[in-house]
């Protein structure tokens, strides 16, 4: 294996450990209050998640295919994508090897919809130009922003070689 790919799956190892708190520390925070006259500043609502307790929340609350979607694109395709990748780069058998890259080059289309459900919660960020609205950034989005950085890295990193091919003979 060359150095460059023991580099990336080194990263893909890491994005993997970084999506984990990405997925379970606290992502967002939400506050909404208003200063009322003679009772002063009335907290309305306040709320703090992760994706994971997003899941179960949506989950509970009978919004199955919500969650459903969030488990599958921030969390179930990331950890396939992963571990196919490293599987294919220690393949010996180069035809087993390319079907399972073209089957990883399908999936990785759709792991960007993780990238999706951190533009979700970006948009509660927008809610800070209302008075009444804040919203506060916590260290799972940071995580989850360090996995997916690192795991695109790792992707482009990752050089398989090409599958040698017999010339026929007329």
């Amino acid at each position: 294996m060359s150095p460059r790919n023991s580099f990336a799956i080194t990263l893909v190892i890491a994005s993997l450990a970084l999506l984990y708190p990405g997925v379970t520390q606290p992502l967002l925070q939400i506050t909404v209050s208003a200063n009322m006259p003679i009772l002063g500043s009335l907290q309305f609502y306040n709320e703090t998640q992760s994706i994971y307790q997003s899941i179960v929340a949506l989950w509970q609350h009978n919004n199955v295919l919500v969650a459903v979607l969030i488990l599958i694109f921030s969390i179930v395709i990331p950890v396939v994508k992963a571990l196919l990748l490293c599987i294919a780069m220690l393949m010996r058998h180069q035809k087993a090897s390319a079907s399972l890259r073209r089957f990883i080059s399908f999936i990785s289309k759709w792991s960007m919809a993780d990238v999706f459900v951190v533009s979700v919660f970006m948009a509660f960020l927008a809610t800070q130009s209302n008075d009444f609205i804040e919203a506060v950034i916590h260290s799972g989005f940071y995580y989850f922003l360090a996995y997916c950085v690192i795991s695109i890295i790792a992707t482009q990193l990752l050089h398989f070689p090409a599958a040698q091919t017999q010339s026929k003979e007329s």
